[in-house]
Parts: structure tokens; sequence; C-alpha cells
């Protein structure tokens, strides 16, 4: 069984801060489940464009608001707590923070814990 707190995570150095996000790393790689699994402050105003070329991403909003864009459709949908979205098809998107968000994400595969955007917007794949 694996227990994690806040303080552990942040101890064991898995709470990593970018420019407009800070991602707390609570099941990595090492920890052999097939996923990774974070929480992640997107702050408010932050405008960020990604495309996970190497992963698979599911999220689900717990706090806040903002909104995600399909950059190849151009569409856009609003997130508030009990919204879940998921780049299945490793989607370019845009994430706007309307407020501050708490966003819950999963990640497969599973990142090691100290990934963080190249400049296409993807994370690399790492080993442990």
């Amino acid at each position: 069984m694996i227990v994690r707190t806040l303080s552990s995570v942040k101890d064991a150095g898995n709470e990593v801060k970018s420019d407009g996000w800070t991602s707390r790393r609570y099941l990595l790689k090492k920890d052999g489940m097939g996923f990774s699994f974070h929480e992640t402050i997107i702050k408010k105003g932050a405008v960020l464009e990604m495309e996970y070329k190497n992963h698979l991403e599911a999220v689900y909003c717990v706090k806040g608001h903002g909104t995600i864009t399909d950059l190849i459709k151009n569409k856009t949908w609003l997130i508030e707590p009990g919204t879940m979205y998921a780049l299945n098809k490793h989607d370019k998107h845009r994430l706007e923070g309307i407020s501050e968000m708490v966003i819950m994400c999963v990640f497969n595969p599973p990142v090691t814990g100290q990934e963080v955007h190249k400049k296409d917007g993807s994370y690399p794949l790492l080993e442990d």
C-alpha cells in the first residue's frame, strides 16, 4: 500500500513549479502502478499551450474555473469543479485559468517526477 501526504510529496522533492502552475506528483513511474497521479494548481490568468506527444492525460477539476481549447478543432469548454477532460489523442490544447484552479491529473505512461514542459508543450519520456 502507498500512502502519501502533501508534506511527504514536498519533502521528497516531488513538487515541481513552472510558469503558471505547480504540480504535486503523488504517484510516479517508480511506484509501479502503470500511471502517475498529480495535484496541479493552475494560477489565475495562466495561459498554457500543451501537446503531450508521449503521454495520455485525464484531468478532473476540484476547485476554480478555467477553459480548455482544442487547438486543432478550435473548440473551447468551460472547466469548473466536477468537470473531467481526457487528452486521449495527444490533443494540442490551451488551458487557461479564469481563477486559480486545482486539478487532479493522471498520466499514462507515468512520469518520473521531475518532468517540465518542453518548448513544444510536451513532457519528455524519462527513465527513473
